[in-house]
């Protein structure tokens, strides 16, 4: 018996890689790239749809909060996809890996030319065995941010996005939390987790309350919307605690891990 090879879309959030004072939290950047660098080596291929752009950005300028102007939002995400890339590259390379940023506009997915010519970047980039890192493009792109208009809502819905054009076998979504409960399980301590979910419903929607922690945007009912988006597109979504990287090795066995919502 050996392990099914996959194309894997493994979305990390701000909450994972940065800690309680925003800034990065190398401990588990280094582990999350180990284990995706090992993942690759027993013949999968890894794409890393990366957050914390303005968050790491905000710490490196040293402000005193999260921006809230437009322009400063902008100015931090410029500031921090630099960093973020530069560390990435750093821990990939311990590993022997090489990693290419792709930053992405709503039009990118909406234009049938460019998403044409994405798909073939990615394509390329893994018949390479390259790891590309996606975000949202942030410092020039303001509907990403906070304008109703925006498509991907936070990079939740982008990864759920990127697995399907690259036609996924799996999606994993890394929270602050184990997966999905059915009620907050910050709040309530009898709080069950849920390890597998058949259909997204009404009452699903129901259970996953608001948004997510003070550093990221993404809360549970985006990851929602994400795993509805995938699984409608044949693709098993997978949410779980991006704290240990490592149970992506079970996820790659098959092994029961955090939430499973079940491609259709």
């Amino acid at each position: 018996m050996g392990i099914k090879r996959n194309r894997i879309v493994v979305k990390v959030g701000t909450s994972t890689l940065t800690n309680e004072l925003g800034n990065t939290n190398l401990r588990t950047m280094e582990k999350l790239a180990m284990t995706l660098a090992d993942i690759q080596n027993m013949g999968n291929e890894v794409i890393l749809v990366s957050s914390g752009a303005i968050a790491v950005g905000a710490s490196k300028m040293h402000l005193p909060e999260r921006p809230r102007e437009m322009r400063m939002k902008q100015a931090a995400a410029a500031v921090g996809q630099c960093e973020n890339m530069f560390l990435y590259d750093k821990f990939f390379g311990y590993f022997h890996k090489t990693v290419a940023q792709i930053l992405l506009n709503a039009e990118d997915i909406t234009q049938e030319v460019k998403k044409e010519n994405l798909a073939n970047t990615f394509e390329a980039l893994l018949e390479q065995k390259i790891i590309p890192i996606v975000n949202e493009n942030d410092s020039v792109s303001y509907t990403e941010i906070e304008s109703e208009d925006k498509l991907f809502g936070d990079n939740d819905m982008l990864s759920a996005v990127v697995a399907v054009l690259c036609a996924a076998d799996k999606l994993v979504i890394l929270s602050d939390i184990d997966g999905f409960y059915d009620k907050d399980p910050r709040l309530y301590k009898d709080a069950q987790l849920i390890s597998r979910i058949e259909q997204i419903d009404d009452a699903t929607y129901a259970l996953a309350g608001g948004a997510g922690s003070r550093r990221g945007t993404g809360g549970m009912r985006t990851k929602l919307q994400a795993a509805e988006l995938a699984t409608s597109q044949g693709i098993d979504t997978i949410v779980t605690n991006g704290q240990n990287p490592e149970a992506l090795y079970d996820i790659v066995k098959g092994k029961k891990v955090g939430t499973l919502f079940v491609a259709k």
